[in-house]
This record gives structure tokens, C-alpha cells and sequence, in this order.
């Protein structure tokens, strides 16, 4: 009966760990829909800031700004990076967590003395416990991002590279490709590449552009809207990819429980089925041995 008894505490327990692994499922399915969403009303937006960068360059294609590589695309590598690594708060979402902290960590290997920004108490605890530096003072939730959030991100990690202490920003975060797949992607913030923004065509009646007060206080304003929305799109998109890692984490566990319950409740019947059966079997033996001390002591 020992047996009978475990199983049943553990099947309780199997059952008790289900009704979690749904709750979080139908939670995490909300968020998904609604971060779904917020992602699709945001690309309009990038979209349009990118084609107004390529009409601000294919007026002043030789212009040069602190925000792009020179027109001749000249790269350079020195100098310290700053990078933005955006994880969840939490975990119980596959390797969606793991896979955004390896790429983090494969550029720390590469540049040493990179500053690290990170968006998400599940990585700061990472590379907390692994004695990493991190910036402490940054600490933004990657739960619900908004446009305000993602324009202080941008306040300060554009601060940094106008007093030049960074002369790179690179940021590390999850794009959701479809229902089915994610891509950690790594993207270079800043300094950007001017070919991107000139391979449009130019629009019906676009025409020569005066900027005032000057072409580069013009262009370093559009360029910080269009940072903080692409900073604001990497938040929602990596925000998409947590939900939809969790729902299928969930979904799996939720699956796995139900098998375990099924072998569960298989031995319980077959050990219940051979308490049955013995104690049918001591019953008998007790029965014959009860019949032939009658048998026994009628012949005496």
C-alpha cells in the first residue's frame, strides 16, 4: 500500500503542476496577442522615420553626421562599445533567456572593455552571479515596454556616445519571425551605415530641402526618433518572442504532464489491480487451509 499511497502524492503533485503550466499558458497567450499587437502598429512608424532619413541623406548625400559612417564608409574598431542586451525579468521561457545572454557574452570575448546595458532582472542576475560589469543604474523591466521607456534607453545610451564615451552601441535582442521561430539577432545602433537609407527612390514631387538651423541639427533630431524607435520595436519584438517562448515551453510541459499523468495512473491501476490480487489469493489460501482443518477434524 506504500506504493499505492507515493502514487498518489505524486500524481496529486503532477496534477497541481498542470493547473500551473495552463495558467501560465492562457496568461502568456494574452500577452502574446496584445505585444503582437503593439509590434504591428509600430513598424508603420519605424517605417516611415527610415524613409525620412533616406530624404533627408538623398538631399545632403555628402554630409556627414556623428550618427553614420563617413561617406566613404570608412569603419573603425577602436574606441569602447556599449552594449544593450534585452532578456526577460523572468524565466520558464525555453532558451529564449540563454540564447540572448550567449550572444551578449560572445561579444564581451571579442571587446573586453565594453559597457554593458542590460534590459530584464533575469540577465542582470546572469552575469551578476557571473561577475560581469554591468551598468547597475540601468535597471528597466522588460515587461510591457513602452515608446517613453525606449526613449530614455535612448536618452542615455545617446548621451554616452555624444560625450563620447561609447563610439559604438550595439544592441542584442530576440525578433520574432514567425508563430513558430525566433532569432537572437545582434544589430549595430550607432555608428549606422548610410547604404541602408539611400537605396529608396526618391518620391514624386520631392525636391531640394532648406534645413535649418543646419542640415546635422536637423538630421541628429530624426535620428534620435528613429533610434528610440528602433529601440522601442527591438523591446516589443523581444517582449513578442518571451510570451511566445513561454506559451510553447508551457504548451510542452503541459503535454509532458499529461503523459506522466497517464504512466502514473497506469501503475497505480496495476498496483492496485496486484493489492487486489493478493490479498484474493490470501483470502483463498486462508479459505483452503481453513477447509482441510474442518476435513481434518470431521475424520478425527
Amino acid at each position: 500500500m506504500s506504493n499505492v499511497k507515493e502514487l498518489k502524492a505524486r500524481i496529486e503533485g503532477v496534477q497541481e503542476t498542470r493547473k500551473i503550466t495552463n495558467a501560465m499558458y492562457l496568461v502568456a497567450s494574452t500577452k502574446l496577442r496584445h505585444a503582437r499587437e503593439a509590434l504591428d502598429r509600430t513598424r508603420p512608424y519605424f517605417d516611415a522615420m527610415r524613409q525620412e532619413v533616406g530624404r533627408v541623406f538623398r538631399t545632403g548625400e555628402s554630409a556627414k553626421s556623428r550618427y553614420f559612417y563617413s561617406p566613404e564608409g570608412k569603419i573603425h574598431k577602436h574606441g569602447v562599445c556599449g552594449i544593450l542586451v534585452i532578456t526577460a525579468d523572468k524565466g520558464l521561457a525555453g532558451a529564449y533567456n540563454l540564447n540572448a545572454i550567449r550572444k551578449a557574452e560572445a561579444l564581451l570575448d571579442e571587446q573586453p572593455d565594453a559597457r554593458l546595458f542590460v534590459v530584464g532582472e533575469y540577465g542582470r542576475r546572469h552575469f551578476r552571479m557571473r561577475r560581469r560589469p554591468f551598468e547597475t543604474e540601468f535597471r528597466y523591466t522588460a515587461q510591457d515596454p513602452t515608446f517613453n521607456r525606449a526613449r530614455e534607453i535612448c536618452t542615455k545610451l545617446l548621451d554616452l556616445y555624444d560625450k563620447k564615451e561609447l563610439n559604438e552601441i550595439v544592441v542584442v535582442y530576440t525578433e520574432m519571425k514567425s508563430s513558430l521561430s525566433t532569432e537572437t539577432m545582434t544589430q549595430r545602433l550607432l555608428p549606422m551605415e548610410r547604404e541602408p537609407f539611400q537605396t529608396g527612390e526618391p518620391e514624386e514631387g520631392e525636391g531640394y530641402f532648406e534645413f535649418l538651423p543646419s542640415f546635422d541639427a536637423v538630421l541628429s533630431a530624426v535620428m534620435r526618433s528613429y533610434i528610440s524607435g528602433f529601440v522601442y520595436s527591438a523591446l516589443v519584438d523581444s517582449f513578442c518572442s518571451e510570451q511566445n517562448s513561454r506559451v510553447t515551453a508551457m504548451d510542452a510541459a503541459g503535454r509532458n504532464a499529461e503523459e506522466l499523468l497517464s504512466d502514473l495512473s497506469l501503475q497505480l491501476n496495476r498496483e492496485r489491480q496486484s493489492a487486489i490480487t493478493q490479498e484474493i489469493t490470501e483470502i483463498s489460501a486462508g479459505a483452503m487451509a481453513q477447509r482441510r482443518n474442518n476435513r481434518k477434524e470431521a475424520s478425527d
